[in-house]
């Protein structure tokens, strides 16, 4: 997400529609370099990542508090089509962007959608609120065509922001389109994929990810097909342990072939909007303290740069398969020579969920495939 972008179509495929994402900073940075971090952290200790409760009409959607980096990409809503950066995310189901009618910082400071621009919007009045942890969006549910490269999705409900929280402010991104299960869309709404699939937009009912760290080769969100040459050998697939999220089964977690979290098994989701890796605090904690991890004064965890080279790997083992995450991966290097993990705690309340966010996926070349409900993992390309 680096300050604007604008999305091209590489269509390799008849069956196969690419679009590029970029990679921007994120929150946690924005706050870092403006001397915010400190008091926000002090405020929201803690991530509590999806912990979603259930009220008819309302969705809780948690912020994560430590993010490292975002990716996004642009769409068009409504005719003519008015551009959004919005962040593709498996971790939830809906659309929404910022529209006219908000005057929230966070909508001062990010594109609007205007309904009245568009010839083809249609209003409707159900109200929608999704709560965060430490901010929230509410505004009114829409109805207009959705445009992702050229693949145009009718009458798409979506939700238009009246208000958002001050925290929002400091994120790049405008909006968020969401590519969850319907189970955890907003009522009365169809998620975009799934629109995707229903309008026979593509050929097959799939979606998959390529997360680069680098610039030679961009990033990519792919629909209704994969394209082999962004991975090496072969996919290996991962039933869907529970629909709604992508959600899966992890054998164990080991470093230096001991387990360190996840002893008897535990439960996964694979999102592409939460950054880092995050699991429990005391299973967090525990690998922390095996890569002698400390705390600074504003309470973020940072490791010796030097030791980089000599930290051991972290190894998801997922349906009998070891998926190993290097030290170069789980630790990253600001320019002031500090090192931080990209590791992050949910709130201590006993759940043993993990959420493998950017970290694990820049690895991992990832399909989501609905066909069948199963994950393809392969090792990415670099």
């Amino acid at each position: 997400m680096r300050w604007i972008v604008f999305l091209s179509l590489l269509a390799l495929s008849e069956c196969l529609v690419t679009i590029p994402l970029t990679k921007v900073k994120s929150m946690q940075e924005s706050l870092r370099e403006k001397d915010l971090l400190k008091g926000y952290l002090q405020r929201h200790p803690y991530s509590h990542a999806y912990k979603f409760l259930s009220r008819k009409g309302v969705t809780f959607q948690p912020m994560r508090n430590y993010l490292d980096l975002y990716y996004f990409g642009t769409i068009s809503i409504g005719t003519p089509p008015q551009k959004f950066k919005v962040m593709f995310d498996t971790g939830s189901a809906d659309l929404w962007v910022p529209s006219i009618y908000c005057s929230s910082p966070a909508c001062v400071t990010h594109k609007n959608f205007i309904p009245w621009w568009s010839s083809t919007f249609q209003r409707t009045d159900l109200e929608f609120d999704i709560e965060y942890e430490s901010s929230n969006v509410t505004g009114l549910l829409g109805f207009d065509d959705v445009q992702i490269g050229d693949l145009v999705c009718k009458s798409q409900g979506f939700a238009l922001s009246l208000e958002s929280s001050v925290s929002l402010e400091y994120e790049v991104f405008d909006g968020i389109l969401g590519l969850g299960y319907p189970d955890i869309a907003f009522m009365n709404t169809t998620p975009v994929f799934d629109s995707m699939w229903n309008q026979s937009l593509i050929s097959e009912n799939l979606f998959a990810f390529y997360l680069s760290s680098n610039k030679k080769n961009g990033s990519v969100v792919m629909f209704g097909g994969v394209d082999h040459s962004y991975y090496r050998g072969e996919l290996q697939w991962v039933p869907v342990s529970e629909q709604g999220y992508w959600q899966i089964t992890v054998d164990s977690i080991s470093m230096d072939g001991k387990v360190v979290a996840c002893p008897n098994s535990c439960q996964a989701i694979l999102d592409t909007g939460t950054s880092l890796v995050i699991g429990p605090a005391n299973a967090i904690l525990n690998i922390l303290r095996n890569i002698s991890a400390n705390t600074t004064r504003s309470g973020e965890y940072i490791v010796s740069c030097d030791a980089i080279q000599s930290l051991p790997d972290i190894i998801f083992t997922i349906n009998g398969v070891v998926y190993p995450v290097p030290a170069s991966a789980y630790i990253r290097r600001k320019r002031t020579g500090i090192c931080y993990p990209n590791l992050d705690m949910d709130s201590p309340d006993g759940s043993s969920r993990w959420i493998l966010g950017d970290v694990f996926l820049r690895l991992y070349f990832t399909v989501f495939n609905r066909a069948n409900n199963t994950i393809g993992l392969a090792p990415a390309k670099a």
